[in-house]
């Protein structure tokens, strides 16, 4: 069926972080990632118009409330993968935790890729800077893999259109 775009399941697709002024072409793939979210406040506001109201008419002054946009803010990102031998992350934030945290804020790209290794979907983001780390509890008799888990904190998150996708 040509035409229709591909729905992005959860079976092999990956998750790419790409960070700006980063010395690698990819900073880290990711199994999950949570935190898409963001919202607007609703600033409301009262005033006072010239009708006349009442069961004579003979009031004057209606109150009238509007709702206007306001800030928007975006929730922190989590992102989840298996446990790599990698220092990426773990200097990114030692270097936040160091007192470098203006010089550490990054503007970056989550992108999600089909089956085909094809780029579908990319959030961009700005400002961001990592505010939490853990590694998930580690079992040497288990049989699933360790995982390890960074929170970034992110100043704006907007999506993109791919070049090569479908969607509008």
């Amino acid at each position: 069926m040509a035409g229709f775009p591909e729905i992005l399941t959860t079976c092999r697709f990956y998750l790419e972080l790409r960070l700006d002024g980063s010395k690698d072409s990819v900073d880290g793939y990711f199994l999950e990632c949570s935190g898409f979210k963001s919202s607007q406040q609703v600033i409301e506001t009262n005033h006072v118009t010239p009708q006349k109201w009442g069961a004579q008419g003979k009031a004057v002054g209606r109150i009238v409330g509007t709702k206007i946009p306001g800030n928007v803010s975006y929730s922190n990102l989590v992102l989840r993968r298996g446990l790599t031998c990698s220092m990426t992350f773990w200097n990114w934030i030692a270097a936040v935790q160091d007192g470098n945290w203006a010089t550490q804020r990054r503007n970056g790209s989550l992108i999600i890729f089909n089956q085909a290794a094809e780029e579908q979907f990319r959030l961009e983001f700005q400002g961001a800077f990592p505010m939490g780390y853990r590694i998930l509890d580690v079992n040497a008799r288990g049989d699933e893999m360790e995982v390890e888990e960074i929170e970034v904190a992110v100043e704006e998150l907007k999506r993109v259109k791919v070049a090569n996708g479908d969607a509008s």
